[in-house]
């Protein structure tokens, strides 16, 4: 506020309300930073890998570096083309159209993090730019095929991001936790999924944080990140099978190897969330500067470096006041988390930001992260449930039996490898006094543990405030604006 009133001056209403919009700027960076940086560190401070200070400091680090660095000089002043800007009538009412949806976007992530559900900014300050691009030019304002692609991330970015999420949890399991040697599976795995996050992260942030700094095509992203994630791999191979020499055959020690790439996930994407996601509250923002110093309204608008300055403080100051709310709900409060889940889950942020993009698909970073958390512990869920379905069975072939004899078998096949499991269970049902489960018995068994390892009633909110969040910012944001107008008229 002192800086703009200092350089700009207030000799003028469009002055005033520059220095108003820098204010509600700052607020919605702090906005961002309690709600959707909690997405690039909560799995990393749920699974002990890092504690709540150290994520803390981190993010604000590099979440302030990626928007100072990588954030960009040009931002579109057309939140992805939603509002057709020749459809306000002046440059009043364009300035006023964007301070309102600062203000509604910034109004919505507030009470969003308020009640602990982690949302999408971006679709926040679509929302908003669309409910006052509604109410300044009308419902033909509304690029509405461009809006019905947001819409559809609703569903796209959780999907993708739970499926990827999930499928790397089985192979983890498959490949080390479910094999009686650990140790030696971890030697062979962990180089090769450790190279391919290095690998992936190597392509994110070509794509996502430094193609504004270094103009990249795909291909060479991709080449670039599979020679980072080769050498990854080649080194890791060397270290790990040093250290497996000191390792015991637990699982809690396989989970070790993956804190520091946890760690360095969690800084990476803070980086790539500070570079692309800071002109969620710039953007409108530099939108407003360009039209008061030039007099009109423009398709893109250069970002002075203290614009960034706002958003990258503002983002800081938020993650290090509120962010811990959030950081919890994601890190713990949905499911509980290991360093092998949280790992799965950090992959799938990378990932489907990749694959998303090059099929042009519309994602929320938020909603992928979230959709991993779902992700890992339904499967969980899935395989306790198979699990205890299998033992259940076994008991029941086992009626009449000593107890010791059930138990030694039941010993036996919880430290097999998954294809001797398969083998015990289909000589079971081979044996003549062979036991048939009703439907009704199977239901049972596998109700043991839904529900216990994702909390539904966290699930419901979440995805109840997924679902208002483009209504819900768009109405107050066409309020505010409808205030503004009847105010200065």
């Amino acid at each position: 506020m002192i800086y703009t009133t200092l350089s700009i001056g207030l000799s003028s209403p469009q002055g005033i309300m520059l220095v108003v919009a820098s204010m509600i700027g700052g607020y919605m960076a702090m906005n961002i930073g309690a709600n959707d940086v909690a997405n690039n560190v909560g799995p990393a401070v749920g699974s002990k890998s890092i504690t709540m200070v150290g994520a803390i400091v981190i993010a604000a680090i590099f979440e302030m570096l990626g928007a100072l660095i990588a954030g960009g000089d040009v931002v579109s002043t057309i939140r992805g083309g939603i509002v057709d800007m020749s459809s306000v009538p002046s440059t009043d009412h364009f300035i006023w159209l964007m301070t309102a949806a600062l203000l509604a976007g910034a109004l919505w992530l507030n009470f969003a993090t308020a009640v602990g559900a982690p949302v999408s900014t971006t679709h926040s300050i679509v929302g908003a730019v669309l409910g006052a691009g509604v109410a300044a030019g009308g419902m033909d304002a509304a690029n509405w095929p461009v809006v019905g692609r947001i819409a559809a991330s609703w569903v796209i970015s959780p999907v993708l991001g739970g499926l990827i999420a999930a499928g790397f949890l089985f192979w983890i399991k498959r490949a080390i936790t479910y094999q009686p040697d650990m140790v030696q599976a971890a030697k062979r795995t962990v180089p090769i999924l450790i190279g391919i996050m290095a690998a992936s992260f190597g392509t994110y942030l070509m794509l996502k944080g430094l193609k504004k700094l270094i103009p990249v095509s795909f291909g060479t992203a991709v080449l670039v990140g599979l020679i980072i994630g080769s050498l990854v791999w080649l080194w890791l191979r060397a270290a790990i099978a040093k250290r497996a020499q000191t390792l015991s055959n637990t699982k809690e020690t396989i989970n070790g190897l993956f804190t520091i790439p946890l760690i360095l996930a969690a800084a990476l994407l803070s980086f790539a969330h500070g570079a692309n996601d800071v002109a969620n509250a710039i953007g409108p923002l530099a939108a407003i500067v360009d039209a008061v110093l030039s007099g009109g309204v423009s398709d893109k608008a250069a970002v002075p470096v203290w614009v960034l300055l706002v958003g990258a403080i503002g983002i800081a100051i938020g993650l290090a006041l509120y962010g811990p709310k959030l950081i919890r709900t994601v890190g713990g409060e949905i499911t509980d988390l290991d360093q092998m889940r949280a790992f799965c889950i950090a992959m799938a942020a990378a990932l489907t930001v990749i694959v998303a993009s090059q099929l042009g698909l519309p994602v929320s970073s938020t909603h992928i992260a979230i959709g991993g958390v779902f992700g890992v512990g339904f499967l969980r869920e899935r395989l306790k449930s198979n699990f205890s379905s299998m033992v259940e069975e076994i008991r029941l072939h086992h009626l009449g039996e000593d107890k010791e004899i059930v138990e030694a078998y039941l010993d036996r096949f919880t430290k097999a490898p998954m294809k001797t499991k398969k083998l015990m269970l289909q000589e079971l049902k081979a044996k003549a006094a062979q036991v048939s489960l009703s439907k009704k018995e199977y239901k049972k068994i596998k109700k043991v543990y839904r529900g216990e390892l994702v909390k539904r009633s966290i699930v419901f909110k979440i995805i109840g405030a997924w679902i208002v969040t483009v209504p819900a910012s768009a109405l107050m944001a066409a309020t505010i604006y409808l205030t503004i107008v009847s105010v200065a008229r």
